[in-house]
Formats: C-alpha cells, sequence, structure tokens
C-alpha cells in the first residue's frame, strides 16, 4: 500500500510547484504592431479648426451638387428638404432662437462655424456608413444646407476657403470657457 502524498494547493497544484507548466520569461519589449509613417498618420488627421477651417480637405461642391447628393444619402432619415424624416428633426429654421426658450437645434441656428457642419457630416454621416462620403460630396451637402438655412445663395459652390468665410448668425452666441481647471497648461514647477 504505499506510495507518498504530495500536498497540494486548493486547486490541485502540487505546493512548492510553479503551476501546471513551465513559465517562459518575458521578451525584453512587446512587439505590438509596427511603426506608423507621418503620411499614414496623414490619412487618419481629419481634424478641422473650426473657427478658420484649417484641416479642410481639398475639394468643392455647389448647391445643386447638393440637393443630388442628399436625395441619394440623406433624405431617408432626414425627410425632404432637411425639414424632418423618420430618425432626425429637422435641420432647417431656428435661427435666432437659441435666445428663446423654443430653441431648435439646426444647423443655421447652433453652429458658430460652417466647418463644424462639414465636420460633423464628414465624420458621422450617413449614419449607416459613416466617413464613405468623399470631401466634394460633403462639400455639397454643407453647400445644400447652409442655402436651405438661407445662408448661402442658390448658386454657391463650397470649398474650403469659402466655408470658412460663412457667416453663421449664432458666431457669437458662445462664451469662452475661462475657468481655471479647463486650461491646458503644462505646469512641472512651483504650480498654482
Amino acid at each position: 500500500m504505499g506510495g507518498s502524498m504530495t500536498a497540494k494547493s486548493a486547486s490541485g497544484i502540487p505546493l512548492g510547484s510553479t503551476g501546471p507548466h513551465a513559465v517562459q520569461p518575458l521578451p525584453d519589449k512587446p512587439r505590438f504592431g509596427q511603426p506608423m509613417s507621418e503620411a499614414d498618420l496623414a490619412a487618419w488627421n481629419i481634424d478641422i479648426r473650426t473657427p478658420d477651417g484649417r484641416g479642410l480637405p481639398a475639394g468643392r461642391g455647389s448647391v445643386a451638387e447638393g440637393r443630388k447628393v442628399y436625395e441619394a444619402k440623406c433624405v431617408a432619415c432626414h425627410g425632404a428638404d432637411a425639414k424632418g424624416g423618420p430618425m432626425y428633426g429637422t435641420m432647417v429654421g431656428g435661427i435666432g432662437s437659441f435666445t428663446t426658450n423654443t430653441r431648435v437645434l439646426t444647423p443655421g441656428s447652433m453652429y458658430p462655424y460652417a466647418p463644424i457642419l462639414f465636420d460633423y457630416i464628414r465624420r458621422a454621416m450617413p449614419m449607416d456608413r459613416p466617413q464613405t462620403l468623399s470631401a466634394d460630396e460633403v462639400y455639397a451637402v454643407s453647400a445644400y444646407l447652409l442655402n436651405l438655412n438661407g445662408l448661402v445663395s442658390a448658386d454657391a459652390v463650397m470649398d474650403a476657403a469659402r466655408l470658412a468665410q460663412v457667416q453663421m448668425p449664432n458666431r457669437n452666441g458662445f462664451l469662452l470657457d475661462d475657468r481655471p481647471d479647463t486650461r491646458a497648461q503644462r505646469c512641472m514647477t512651483s504650480c498654482k
């Protein structure tokens, strides 16, 4: 009858052992991914500085072209003439409503700078296929929506320079957040 009994932990691993398998030493550095070049990174850098449009891409689009793109890719959610559809409310009107209790949220009423409209459309629309519109299509839809809001003429053509020049009605409706905790200033010594 004999045999020796080895003491085991609650998990069944013999006490004093390092585990069910040998532990392999880790390499000195993780080997994840691969280096990115500036050119690779540029394709992901789609941010736009909205007050002056810095970062807007090359391209152009007219109000008439925008109507066609809108009818093909936007009308199902936003409705005819951007007056509201099954997914979203109106994108037209509301100008001046931010000083009342009955605010109407539209690009014309709330955006302080027209490049915000371009940036939002490019990043988020169409809802089921974001970032699939070309720069020309986004300029065109932006021109169309700005026209529907009475901010550009029916023959307007938008590009980086012209979009940044559009004067939005609510441009001065925002306050600078100057609280001390909103400043992004690096402090390494003698900080307040």
